[in-house]
């Protein structure tokens, strides 16, 4: 249950903008987009903060070999993350706060820390005493005796032990520095998270969340920091998303296998990369891999055919007949509304279940299946309750994967009309009736026009009509 009745305040670790994000990035940010997307649709008014990394050891070594300042490396990188997130369907978070804006309210954590005597300044660095706390460790399960130093923690002589880490950096010749109570630095990793969260929301805030690789030292080290200086725990929940793996491996570049989430959206549409990682559940491992992403093409292309089909029965309904088909009676009619009653059930028990998308994408495509089914046995019988009980059944798949922020585009769904559209559809009639008028040459040469435009011909029981020829079939 969230704190407030009604709200979720939801924290998540964002990028560090040092290169484009890859596609294991881009899974935990899907996946956490998801979670707050289905909130939303439940009806909780989510704040959503997601913080940007934009000094960092990576931005500063980037910079370097580039010859150019780490800000306008960082500044490059922030925005292709904003417009890659955008590109996949990712709604920007409520407010974004950046390391470089939040150093004051990190060096005022850091002071506090001092003034409990949870952290020590040794020549112009400032260090968190992981044993001041006894609790650390309580998050990951590791016992501080067995630890070691994790990530981005370096070795100093001069700590009191080797597992403390850095709140605060002295500065170094050519470094990017703020002034602070210690001298000029910058801040360490781990203290932003911490200072950024507690800036946002009063502590405890609702869920944290980010990839399970920062499970330690990160999430444990912010633990630590938020929960010695304000005495209260950080979050009441701690989510965390699965790794991913390419091809049955760990992505890596000395692999080759290094794989960009910009490169991935030029071969494959939004809808079609989401699909695939809601497909396993967020917190399991997911294998992605082309022919994945080939298999959730296929599984979009069904969707899309099927609301393109439903659209078009229902605008004609009681157009054009098909002998030997009976028309939908009353226990069909009642058996499909029971199937989307049933797939919206599903839906809410399964994503409510964890956020089980794998569950609820299962109860959409048996809604798609069911209705499929409904137009093959019925085509050119429906009546105007079938025009109802389809438009239901568009509007009730097209909501559920919005619901996932999976959007079907108007365009291949048949759901609206550019004026392109309005063109090709004036060529559909023309070649109709050059058909009608057996000019068979006439009605090849506006055929091909149409395929030229990016459409293809189907022939319903209702009569020709135009759809785009990339989900067409």
């Amino acid at each position: 249950m969230p704190r407030e009745d009604g709200k979720v305040a939801l924290y998540t670790c964002g990028p560090t903008v040092y290169n484009d994000i890859h596609i294991g990035n881009a899974r935990t940010f899907i996946s956490f987009d998801t979670i707050r997307r289905y909130l939303m649709w439940r009806g909780y008014d989510v704040t959503f903060v997601q913080n940007v990394t934009d000094v960092d050891d990576k931005i500063i070594a980037r910079a370097a070999e580039e010859g150019r300042e780490a800000s306008e490396v960082a500044a490059e990188y922030t925005q292709a993350f904003i417009d890659v997130m955008r590109a996949v369907g990712v709604l920007d978070p409520t407010t974004r706060p950046h390391a470089t804006e939040t150093i004051d309210d990190m060096i005022a954590l850091i002071e506090r820390l001092i003034a409990s005597e949870h952290a020590y300044e040794v020549d112009g660095d400032v260090y968190f005493a992981v044993r001041s706390f006894p609790a650390y460790g309580k998050l990951s399960g590791r016992d501080v005796d067995d630890m070691r130093s994790g990530a981005r923690v370096e070795v100093d002589e001069r700590k009191h032990d080797p597992l403390d880490f850095a709140l605060w950096k002295a500065s170094k010749p050519g470094e990017p520095s703020w002034p602070s109570p210690w001298g000029a630095g910058r801040p360490g990793w781990h203290i932003e998270c911490s200072a950024m969260s507690e800036a946002e929301f009063e502590l405890p805030f609702d869920i944290h969340g980010g990839g399970v690789d920062l499970v330690f030292p990160h999430h444990e080290n912010e633990i630590a920091q938020s929960e010695a200086a304000s005495g209260t725990p950080m979050a009441n929940y701690w989510m965390h998303g699965g790794m991913l793996q390419i091809n049955s491996e760990k992505m890596s570049k000395s692999l080759g296998n290094f794989t960009l989430l910009k490169d991935v959206l030029t071969r494959y549409p939004a809808p079609v990369v989401r699909l695939l990682m809601l497909q396993t559940h967020y917190r399991s491992p997911l294998d992605f891999s082309d022919a994945r992403l080939d298999e959730a093409q296929a599984a979009y292309e069904r969707i899309v055919t099927f609301v393109r089909n439903a659209t078009w029965a229902t605008a004609h309904v009681g157009d054009g007949e098909v002998s030997g088909r009976k028309a939908p009676d009353d226990a069909a009619k009642a058996t499909f509304t029971a199937t989307l009653d049933d797939a919206r059930a599903k839906f809410i028990a399964d994503m409510d279940d964890d956020f089980n998308t794998a569950g609820a994408l299962g109860a959409i495509f048996e809604a798609v299946k069911r209705g499929n089914e409904y137009l093959a046995a019925h085509e050119g019988t429906l009546d105007d309750a079938d025009g109802v009980l389809l438009r239901r059944a568009v509007d009730e798949i097209t909501e559920l994967l919005g619901a996932l922020g999976v959007e079907l585009s108007p365009a291949e769904t048949g759901e609206n009309n550019t004026a392109a559209d309005a063109d090709v559809e004036a060529l559909l009639a023309q070649r109709q009736q050059a058909r009608a008028d057996k000019d068979w040459t006439r009605a090849d040469e506006l055929r091909d026009e149409i395929e030229a435009r990016g459409y293809t011909i189907e022939d319903t029981a209702q009569g020709a009509r135009v759809v785009r020829a990339s989900v067409a079939g």
